[in-house]
């Protein structure tokens, strides 16, 4: 690298401080992730089966105005604390309605958890690393496939985020304060508090057992702790009391304490068990599909790991160790996996990340990161061309295609500027394309996987032949047989009757609707012919059950014909 490529760099890194100077890396890092996420908060349809289970509750609580339980039609969902739903709830009242069953007003609390988790990592990386390599930690952390795909789905994991990454980055703030880096506020101490009760509030022990890990981490490391008398423990404790013990209390004289016994006994104690509902997996599943998951920055991903190892005696790159290896750890360890656990760490890897861009990296660094964005690209690309061939028609090709060929560019791009050498403009330019090939592929190619969304064409269908009983014409409400899907729930309204075809065949002969899926027909139909009627075929939607691979062919049924 010569002189002059060096004088260049450094002006481009000086020019970059100077645009993302005070608050508005944090800004504009947040741009980026609205960018990224809101493609397929529109065009989605609502997914099974958490999505919807987490709407439908939401939509629920506007319908009861019981703003304390959390229900699933007439279950109770003691799973996770009432944060997500009050979100949901706000924001659906504020845009929508609970009638409406329009899914992008439940979506909107998760684009602005990715939000404020841009934003927050780059206001904490700038602490470290300057203004302009934070915003480049939050650009990153917002243009991750996995952050900018959690922001289009109305469930905990992107708000969780959110919460974290706020928290994490004061806690980082607050710990270069105790070792006289930087100075900080009371304001720094409350978003501390802040975050970490949004934390608790949205997904229970998770957040605040990350704080817990670092700091233990660090202790251990320095062998002394200062930065624990700048935290604001008094006022800090009551704080959080404050926001977690009205509802706690609530909660508990509203369920007779069985939420927390269905909280901790029927969903944290398996996880921690076994492969809970069918997600176990061993030890490094997590680490295997990283490229995928923090594509497009898996390119830097090699070089982060080098660096965090290299430069540990730095501040900011110890504390960014300390938050990711024991949270990673855990989530490797605990036998339940699903990929968007580790989300809550990706802000610690896009600080490692632009720390090794000032870094010079080694030749087997840089192809190994080539060679990481690449298999993640091809495996991208393969499966949009095979998702439009499996579940598409002709219409979905143009968009397979398109979709294909960016991830693929987006591979190129980053292998031939880690190559060359990396570079700012080379990273700026692997972001663009990579988020725009997610957006085409969430925006325009899964949209159009017709196949794929049996709940909303049902619901469509039903509306199409004049069988929806929110048209205040036909008697509701609809009855299901033999398709239980959260999505359906959600789609048709919270008194979709989901039972046994004897049930189906009594509904219709009573005037109702009735879906039945083809397995149940036979003893179906017995059941309405024992009633004396026969049923009305009045639709059929076909098409395949993603959350368990099942064919499905729904019938609709209408107003019955009696012999």
């Amino acid at each position: 690298m010569g002189p002059g490529t060096c004088y260049q760099k450094v002006m481009i890194h000086q020019a970059l401080d100077h645009w993302a100077r005070g608050s508005r890396g944090a800004w504009l890092a947040a741009a980026v992730a609205l960018i990224a996420g809101l493609p397929g908060l529109f065009a989605l349809p609502a997914l099974d089966r958490d999505e919807s289970r987490f709407a439908q509750a939401s939509a629920q609580m506007l319908e009861s105005r019981d703003y304390v339980a959390i229900n699933f039609q007439d279950e109770p969902r003691d799973k996770k604390p009432v944060g997500i739903y009050w979100l949901q709830a706000l924001s659906v009242a504020a845009l929508s309605a609970p009638e409406a069953r329009q899914i992008w007003a439940y979506r909107i609390p998760s684009l602005l958890g990715a939000m404020i988790a841009a934003a927050a990592c780059a206001w904490g990386a700038a602490a470290f690393f300057g203004a302009g390599r934070g915003f480049l930690a939050g650009a990153i952390l917002g243009a991750t496939f996995l952050l900018s795909t959690e922001a289009s789905i109305a469930k905990t994991d992107a708000v969780l985020c959110g919460c974290v990454t706020l928290m994490m980055a004061a806690f980082a703030r607050l710990y270069a304060s105790s070792r006289g880096e930087i100075q900080t506020g009371r304001v720094t101490q409350v978003l501390f508090w802040l975050a970490l009760a949004g934390a608790a509030l949205v997904k229970g022990p998770v957040g605040p057992l990350i704080a817990i890990l670092t700091g233990l981490m660090l202790w251990a490391w320095d062998r002394k702790a200062p930065w624990l008398r700048t935290l604001g423990w008094g006022w800090g404790i009551v704080l959080l009391a404050a926001m977690l013990g009205p509802w706690a209390a609530a909660i508990t004289v509203a369920t007779d304490g069985a939420f927390w016994s269905g909280a901790v006994g029927g969903d944290l104690a398996p996880k921690l068990a076994g492969g809970h509902e069918s997600h176990g997996a061993p030890p490094g599943l997590h680490l295997l599909l990283s490229p995928l998951l923090t594509f497009p920055a898996a390119l830097l991903l090699p070089a982060a790991l080098v660096f965090g190892w290299q430069a540990r005696e730095r501040s900011g790159v110890r504390f960014a160790v300390a938050w990711l290896v024991p949270t990673w750890l855990m989530f490797e360890l605990l036998p339940t996996k699903l990929v968007h656990y580790t989300l809550p760490t990706f802000a610690a890897l896009a600080w490692l990340m632009v720390g090794a861009l000032g870094e010079r990296m080694g030749e087997r660094v840089r192809w190994a990161g080539a060679g990481a964005i690449g298999l993640a690209a091809a495996a991208f690309a393969a499966v949009s061309l095979w998702g439009a061939g499996e579940y598409g028609d002709r219409g979905d090709t143009p968009a397979a295609l398109l979709a294909a060929a960016l991830f693929i560019g987006t591979g190129l791009a980053g292998g031939l500027a880690l190559v060359r050498g990396p570079s700012l403009r080379g990273l700026a330019a692997v972001l663009a394309l990579g988020i725009a090939a997610h957006g085409v592929l969430v925006g325009m190619l899964a949209p159009g996987l017709e196949a794929l969304w049996l709940s909303q064409r049902t619901a469509q269908a039903l509306r199409a032949g004049g069988l929806d009983p929110r048209n205040g014409v036909t008697p509701g409400p609809v009855a299901v047989a033999g398709f239980g899907e959260p999505s359906l729930v959600f789609s048709l309204g919270t008194l979709t009757e989901l039972g046994a075809p004897e049930a189906a065949a009594a509904a219709l002969a009573s005037g109702r609707p009735a879906i039945v899926e083809q397995r149940v027909e036979p003893t179906f139909r017995a059941a309405a012919r024992a009633r004396g009627i026969e049923p009305r075929l009045a639709g059929v939607v076909a098409g395949r059950n993603y959350s368990d691979g099942d064919e499905e062919r729904l019938l609709l049924f209408g107003a019955p014909v009696r012999p």
